[in-house]
């Protein structure tokens, strides 16, 4: 038996515990003893049945360096609004798109789910796949100068962080 296992835990996931307990007592509309002893009870119960089917996610091992990635993403979808505006703004026939197939070296599916929004988030480029064996993440860029500069700055600027704050 270890000790971290789920299986062993009474409560697996303590905030799910009182928010189904909480939501119990709303969907009841009564603070009745009993319907506060029914709700901790499906509050515990609930979380300890659906546990084996949850996957383990990983763990924020930097939240201070998450913040500054926030932050950082902030500024950046700022500026690319700028950008983009400038590049539709002028003539279309200088616009050059392409898809760019960024190597990966993330693992987990929430980091790269991250990685992908990042992306998706910042105006100009678009997350549009993932391979099967998440070797690759395919990036649609509306404007495209350097393939290789693309996939450095990707790599550099918002792979590298979640890697550390991820401790992947």
């Amino acid at each position: 038996m270890q000790t971290g296992d789920y299986r062993f835990r009474w409560f697996p996931s303590p905030t799910l515990t009182v928010v189904l307990a909480l939501l119990w007592l709303l969907l009841n509309n009564s603070a009745h003893p009993g319907h506060i002893v029914l709700g901790t009870i499906f509050g515990i119960v609930i979380p300890w049945l659906t546990a084996p089917l949850s996957a383990p996610r990983p763990v924020v091992r930097k939240p201070g360096l998450a913040l500054r990635y926030f932050l950082m993403l902030l500024k950046d979808i700022v500026i690319c609004n700028v950008q983009v505006a400038k590049q539709v703004c002028g003539p279309l026939k200088a616009l050059s798109p392409a898809l760019v197939a960024v190597p990966l070296d993330l693992q987990d599916d929430l980091p790269i789910t991250i990685l992908a929004s990042t992306i998706s988030l910042t105006p100009g480029t678009v997350s549009a796949d993932v391979s099967e064996d998440k070797q690759w993440l395919y990036v649609h860029v509306l404007h495209l100068e350097s393939e290789e500069q693309t996939i450095s700055d990707i790599k550099t600027r918002y792979e590298q962080p979640l890697k550390e704050i991820f401790g992947c």
